[in-house]
């Protein structure tokens, strides 16, 4: 099952993904919501 596959990768990367995802939606919030020079 090619989408089994795919969760156990998201699974098995949760606890370290989840810090560096929240790292990057931070830089993306700021960087929208800054204003640009």
């Amino acid at each position: 099952v090619e989408n089994g596959l795919s969760l156990w990768c998201v699974g098995d990367n949760l606890r370290k993904g989840a810090a560096l995802n929240a790292v990057q939606i931070a830089e993306k919030l700021i960087a929208d919501f800054l204003p640009k020079k």
